[in-house]
């Protein structure tokens, strides 16, 4: 497997299907009407972090977040090793670039077990609240031996951290979504670390990861608090990589009938998890399958369309994937030719006419839109 100047690798899946016999359903496709993609801006800051993995559009104005401009972590620092990104860049609709947040040591009241390496997990809850996970790497950029690892960090609306979350129930939290709800939020992430409790060995292929709820209080004027973690998914592999650092399940995104779809990585498919916001069991993985093989090539990133149908990035070949609730792949676009490791997340822009998305090829924060 050969490293890509991103620090993402291609991953080895075979048996996927050709393309040309994936299911197709009548209506209307998001990914049809795009146009090509174009750069909106890099995504280096000044401390030349790499590899922007998360993102998020601001969904209203709020210290220095500003309505609909987009937030993007990075996973490397500038010597591109994997898990040692600081950095949140935020990039305005016209390519206006500043570093929203640089996150230094913490302090030992909010420390995150193993250090600081940030993820695709990012999200803004409702108060310029920024939520963003870690993954921090070990010496020489191997997988920590903490167990569990990494963490959520919670910063203000002007980028300072306020706090930092952490249980048994995040062990390397990868990526993540969330649904608002009264007086708090659900948030949903992706674990790629799952190990059995004092289990301090570097994670073993076949590995089996969770999902996990976490319930956040909101209380306007005071910081958001993490009230409680539910274990809602079981049995995602999860498998050390040299070149890919961790493959896993990954994208995570809540459909209107609040089902959770997750893209596993390694099995090629994207999982469903029903009733996620009430469910107090979990899910084993494999359980229900939206889609499986196809246009699908190591999927990673997921958001959701306006029309309610899931989108996949690959991780393979620069393209992405629309599937319908149903389970049919009804487009296929590609964002980056030969694009094998430049795709990651994506999120629809704040107008729905666009489909932003980072490009880990070029370090850059690239759109689609309509035509």
């Amino acid at each position: 497997m050969v490293l890509l100047a991103s620090g993402v690798a291609s991953i080895g899946l075979g048996g996927v299907a050709d393309a040309s016999t994936a299911p197709t359903s009548p209506g209307p496709a998001f990914l049809s009407s795009l146009g090509k993609p174009e750069q909106v801006a890099s995504t280096v800051p000044a401390n030349g972090d790499v590899n922007p993995y998360g993102i998020v559009v601001v969904p209203s104005t709020v210290g220095t977040l500003v309505k609909g401009d987009t937030l993007v972590s990075n996973f490397n620092d500038k010597a591109n090793v994997q898990g040692t990104g600081t950095t949140i860049v935020q990039v305005s609709p016209t390519g206006t670039h500043s570093t929203f947040a640089t996150i230094g040591p913490l302090p030992a009241s909010s420390a995150c077990p193993g250090g600081i390496g940030l993820t695709t997990a990012l999200s803004v809850l409702p108060g310029g609240w920024v939520v963003v996970g870690s993954l921090p790497a070990g010496a020489g950029g191997t997988l920590p031996l903490a167990n569990p690892a990494g963490c959520l960090i919670v910063l203000n609306s002007n980028g300072g951290v306020t706090e930092t979350w952490s249980s048994k129930d995040i062990n390397g939290p990868w990526d993540m979504t969330e649904e608002v709800a009264g007086s708090g939020v659900d948030l949903f992430v992706s674990n790629v670390l799952s190990r059995p409790t004092g289990v301090t060995k570097t994670p073993q292929s076949g590995d089996a990861s969770t999902i996990v709820r976490i319930t956040v209080s909101l209380v306007a004027g005071q910081p958001p608090k993490m009230t409680g973690s539910r274990v809602i998914g079981s049995g995602f592999i999860s498998k050390a990589n040299k070149a890919a650092f961790v493959q896993g399940a990954t994208g995570v995104v809540l459909g209107a009938n609040g089902t959770l779809y997750v893209a596993e990585t390694v099995r090629n498919e994207i999982s469903e998890i029903p009733n996620a916001l009430t469910r107090t069991t979990a899910a084993a993985d494999g359980t229900s399958t939206l889609s499986s093989g196809g246009w699908l090539n190591g999927p990673l990133g997921l958001t959701l369309a306006p029309n309610g149908d899931v989108i996949v990035m690959n991780a393979n070949d620069g393209n992405a994937v629309e599937i319908s609730p149903q389970g049919h792949q009804v487009a296929k676009k590609t964002l980056v030719p030969k694009g094998s490791g430049d795709l990651f997340a994506a999120t629809i822009e704040s107008g729905g006419h666009g489909l932003l998305f980072v490009n880990d090829g070029t370090n850059a924060l690239d759109i689609a839109t309509m035509r």
